[in-house]
């Protein structure tokens, strides 16, 4: 066969980032006919990756009533055909043979099948009981940016513009809080101006806290493919331990855990210091503010906090940056001086297009916010910004924590489009859209994730209703929410395909239609907005969240609600809405039906690659150049923020003298609830391990592949030690990924989080190891 040195290329490319990632690449010039004997009898349909926030599309094969292969899509322009290897088994996902097929109902110890109606009824009533003893702040649902679009637009219409409490949380609390509050803060607006165009054009990749060869594979070979088109390309990797990212990298940058806000304030020292800003672009497009300073981590119950932001000067701003030296920050950080300053130049280099990337290293982080806003500082110090080929952007983990999670708001304090709880004007709008009285919708948020499931604890909450994520196992400090699902007087309904830990601790469990046995909408992380179709059904009696939800809306009097007779079409005409005109416009249903995903705003049948720049995005006019058309209260001006160095909530002590860090590992997603399931990744990587460093094990008399026990102020965990893994941790650093359910390490983990977020710090906690 043939090849042309663009399918070289692109080729080259996925092998070398499935290397990194310690995989192969399967077939990446097979032919496009090879596999056309095997397909034959097929219907294939179009669909988005159900794994992570890539976004990637794919075909779907289906024969006689079920899937049975999928391929990388090679008109979707995410991905170009190619898949990662999670990607690769989607066909498997959902037929695991312990699928949950009928509703299942607690009676003593046991689980006993029941009915449909039986399951509902039993929810209504109890959700009913509860309102009218305790109060609407005495039910909750919590979601996830595995929801459809529809899925989190009906929960949040029908907890806050029916029932009347704003109790509607997602498990993108967990990873994405941060993100936001550093997007709304900085350029009041959610999401990233730029798109993954960006990684085809650049030539300068700064990572902080991103193991993209694993987590993001498909995009991160887009950055090998750019390097291997363009010797000028550069990848840098900041990270607490040598991933396979660090080995694919041009440089690797080791840290000390929560040295980053040292680092970019450090960054930002030199770029002042030697006047590398960009003055022309910081006149016109930028103001300075400082927020509180030396506030707390969220380890007591309902603690509150105002971030009371104070304008700032340039000059006041530089008398801030000022203690902040490269030889300060290297004291930190462990990073040398002088690669600080290399750093800073290279971000400064006017002859270099720079992106910055990251992912959970800066939003799972007690000071998550801040590290956002100082990202977006060394941009907007630089003039680096909403240009093709030199953007910052955050990364997601779940194909709509985006779309969902973000954009419809199934946050407490949100409301679709970017509004908030607290402004009457969107209040009145989102009641306005949803045919409800305004007072309807409480005027303050309720409790935020962490918060959240402290108020189960404590008997705040009475009922929850958990759909498509599995929060017993993926929370911090796990072992309190554990034993508070289970107190007297709580009540647990849990929506799932797979038995799991959350639904070990469940009353009620509903089988639940999944990907493409269901019609839906997810966004991913560049904004672009995907459909897919149902193409099979559920087994058993599974229906859809979609579906559950309606349901026990008419049985809890609010069916006026939900007139419609086709929900996914009619919610998304419904919900447009609210973003049109605002900046967030979005197509008609039907486009995005023959589409590969838009990227909103979506004007006049247009998508939108580069947001606040003139010849891109539609909201700017001519002549206007780069406008934050959001940021209405800074005159469209971006917000530079002075944020400090703050110390971790936790640090290693005699008692407890090692870091802890948790992630992904790029066979199973989050708690491999489905890649579990599937046989081939379940076998390449059957078990959590404890990464450590050789030297830290020598002292401490552990060889490669011993038990040890690793324990914290709250849990224990028996572990296999692994020496020579592909990731390798610095010393005084443990790596344990979160997939393993007969290893729960998020016992281990504290719940501090970001006082601006709410999202709690998975990747830094005092922990300490002995043999078992």
């Amino acid at each position: 066969m043939t090849v042309s040195r663009r399918d070289f290329l692109k080729a080259s490319a996925a092998a070398a980032a499935f290397a990194a990632a310690g995989a192969s690449a399967l077939n990446p010039l097979r032919p496009k006919d090879a596999d056309a004997a095997s397909t034959s009898g097929l219907t294939w349909g179009k669909a988005p990756c159900r794994f992570c926030g890539t976004g990637c599309g794919v075909l779907v094969g289906v024969k006689d009533g079920k899937i049975v292969a999928t391929k990388g899509d090679p008109q979707a322009p995410v991905n170009k055909g190619l898949n990662c290897i999670k990607g690769y088994f989607l066909s498997k996902i959902l037929y695991g043979k312990d699928r949950l097929t009928k509703p299942l109902i607690r009676k003593g110890n046991r689980m006993v099948e029941a009915s449909w109606d039986e399951a509902m009824n039993l929810i209504a009533a109890k959700f009913k009981e509860s309102i009218a003893k305790h109060g609407p702040n005495s039910v909750a649902i919590y979601g996830s940016g595995q929801w459809t679009i529809a899925d989190g637009y009906a929960a949040a219409k029908l907890f806050k513009g029916g029932i009347g409490t704003n109790n509607v949380e997602a498990n993108a609390r967990l990873c994405m809080a941060s993100a936001v509050v550093g997007f709304m803060t900085t350029f009041g607006s959610d999401e990233p101006m730029g798109c993954y165009d960006d990684l085809d054009l650049g030539d300068t990749y700064i990572l902080w806290g991103a193991n993209m060869a694993e987590c993001h594979p498909v995009l991160f070979s887009r950055l090998i493919d750019n390097r291997l088109r363009n010797p000028k390309v550069k990848i840098v990797d900041f990270g607490t331990r040598f991933t396979r990212t660090s080995q694919m990298a041009n440089q690797y940058v080791k840290f000390a855990p929560q040295s980053d806000l040292a680092l970019l304030n450090a960054i930002a020292h030199v770029i002042v210091k030697e006047k590398l800003y960009d003055q022309g672009f910081i006149n016109k497009h930028v103001v300075f503010k400082k927020g509180k300073e030396k506030i707390g981590y969220g380890l007591e119950d309902k603690f509150k906090f105002a971030d009371d932001p104070k304008p700032m000067t340039f000059e006041e701003y530089q008398a801030f940056l000022k203690p902040y030296t490269p030889e300060y920050a290297s004291k930190v950080s462990g990073v040398p001086a002088k690669t600080i300053v290399e750093i800073a130049r290279l971000y400064a280099d006017k002859s270099r297009k720079v992106c910055s990337l990251w992912t959970m290293g800066v939003n799972e982080h007690s000071r998550g916010s801040w590290v956002n806003n100082l990202i977006y500082n060394v941009h907007l110090l630089t003039g680096k910004i909403c240009r093709p080929g030199e953007n910052p952007m955050s990364l997601t983990g779940q194909p709509s924590a985006c779309g969902t999670a973000r954009e419809v708001g199934t946050f407490t304090h949100r409301l679709p489009a970017d509004m908030v709880v607290t402004n009457p004007e969107h209040r009145e709008k989102a009641a306005r859209i949803w045919g409800v009285d305004p007072h309807k919708i409480p005027d303050k948020p309720s409790y935020h994730t962490v918060e959240m499931f402290r108020a189960l604890d404590r008997g705040d909450i009475r009922c929850m209703w958990i759909q498509c994520t599995n929060p017993f196992q993926s929370m911090p400090n796990l072992n309190r929410y554990r034993k508070g699902a289970r107190k007297e007087g709580r009540f647990i309904v849990v929506s799932d395909i797979y038995p799991n830990r959350t639904t070990e601790q469940a009353d009620v469990i509903l089988p639940t239609a999944s990907w493409v046995e269901k019609e839906g909408m997810w966004g991913n992380a560049e904004r672009r907005t995907h459909h897919f179709h149902k193409l099979v059904n559920a087994p058993g009696e599974g229906r859809s969240d979609l579906a559950q939800l309606i349901d026990f809306a008419h049985r809890m009097g609010y069916g006026h609600l939900f007139p419609y007779k086709h929900p996914e079409k009619e919610i998304w005409e419904e919900y447009r809405k609210f973003g049109e005109g605002q900046g967030k416009d979005l197509a008609p249903y039907e486009s995005y039906v023959k589409a590969r995903g838009l990227r909103w705003p979506v004007v006049n049948g247009k998508e939108t690659r580069w947001r606040y720049v003139e010849g891109h995005d539609p909201y700017v006019k001519a002549g206007e150049g780069i406008k934050f058309y959001k940021n209405k209260a800074t005159n469209y001006k971006a917000v530079i923020w002075a944020r400090p160095y703050e110390p971790p909530a936790e640090i290693p002590d005699k008692q407890y003298p090692f870091w802890l860090c948790t992630g992904r590992v790029l066979e199973h997603w989050h708690t491999a609830t489905m890649t579990g399931r599937v046989m081939e990744l379940k076998r390449a990587n059957p078990n959590a391990v404890c990464e450590m460093h050789p030297e830290d094990a020598k002292r401490l008399g552990i060889k490669n592949r011993d038990k040890v026990r690793v324990s914290s102020r709250r849990g224990s965990v028996v572990l296999t030690v692994d020496l020579n893994g592909r990731g390798k941790s610095e010393r005084g650093n443990l790596f344990v990924p979160f997939f393993d359910e007969t290893k729960l390490i998020n016992e281990l983990c504290i719940d501090a989080y970001c006082p601006l977020s709410g999202e709690p710090d998975f990747k830094k906690c005092a922990v300490r190891v002995e043999k078992a």
